[in-house]
């Protein structure tokens, strides 16, 4: 389906063989930004039901992307999940069961940090389930995405695709840092040396789902910043939408004070050391 993308950076278009500057990449966030929050209150407005799923190696960026999106819309309309490894009792229900709770009601954007499709990646890669329940996985999402589908949500599938030397140069940056040592695992780790069984598990992935319904979308992204401007815009076509008409605000007086005194109280503030 897909060639192995090992050497993605070297094989991308032209445009891709800078990166984008901080500067030039907060200008297009920011107008993405207002679109999202558009699309926000047009899918609250039109009751619609949204997923989007994203996939990809890691240190592929798929949680800078998600935070991209979400940094500026309401956390109530655009939910975040990721879930934790499934607990003793969930490895006992219908694989896709602890999924199901998550999924969108009316007027909501639900954003899935890898998803039910980990059956088809990490789950087989790392031998935590046998290869007839991938089969069987792979033979039965497709119709399982055209009920969704069928039953009016939105659904957007994103595979991020990183380079084997950028991903590296970034697992290597969580090790000494502080701030990110959190995002490498040991199965980070272990899985990082697995990256042709990776490769053919994706492809055979795409093979069997990537359909007319729900077909994948592969984002380049060696390029951090442009691959999360590229994955806004295309989320953001994907979904017609227009401008909600608001009415113009207009802040109020405030009452008076009517003999109101400030509390004299011992209140605790926190030391300003900045």
């Amino acid at each position: 389906m897909m060639a192995d993308t090992g050497r993605a950076s070297k094989d991308s278009n032209a445009k891709q063989s800078g990166k984008l500057k901080r500067k030039a990449y907060e200008k297009q966030l920011a107008k993405l930004h207002v679109e999202l929050v558009k699309l926000q209150e047009w899918v609250k407005h039109k009751g619609l039901k949204v997923c989007v799923v994203f996939e990809g190696r890691d240190g592929a960026g798929k949680g800078g992307t998600i935070k991209a999106i979400t940094e500026r819309v309401s956390p109530r309309v655009f939910r975040v999940i990721a879930l934790p490894a499934p607990t003793e009792r969930e490895k006992s229900q219908m694989y896709v069961q602890r999924y199901l709770p998550h999924f969108p009601a009316a007027g909501e954007v639900v954003i899935w940090d890898r998803s039910w499709y980990n059956r088809a990646g990490v789950e087989r890669v790392m031998n935590f389930c046998s290869e007839e329940a991938v089969k069987r996985f792979l033979q039965l999402t497709p119709d399982f995405e055209k009920v969704m589908v069928q039953d009016g949500i939105v659904l957007l599938k994103y595979w991020l695709e990183v380079g084997m030397e950028e991903q590296t140069r970034r697992l290597e940056a969580r090790i000494n840092d502080g701030r990110k040592i959190w995002k490498l695992s040991p199965m980070d780790v272990e899985s990082y040396s697995r990256w042709y069984d990776y490769s053919r598990a994706r492809d055979e992935m795409f093979q069997a789902t990537d359909t007319a319904w729900a077909p994948w979308y592969v984002v380049r992204s060696d390029d951090k910043r442009r691959a999360r401007l590229n994955t806004i815009s295309h989320l953001l076509s994907s979904i017609p939408y227009k401008k909600v008409r608001r009415d113009a605000v207009k802040l109020p007086k405030r009452q008076k004070a009517h003999g109101y005194r400030e509390a004299d109280y011992p209140f605790k503030f926190v030391p300003e050391k900045f």
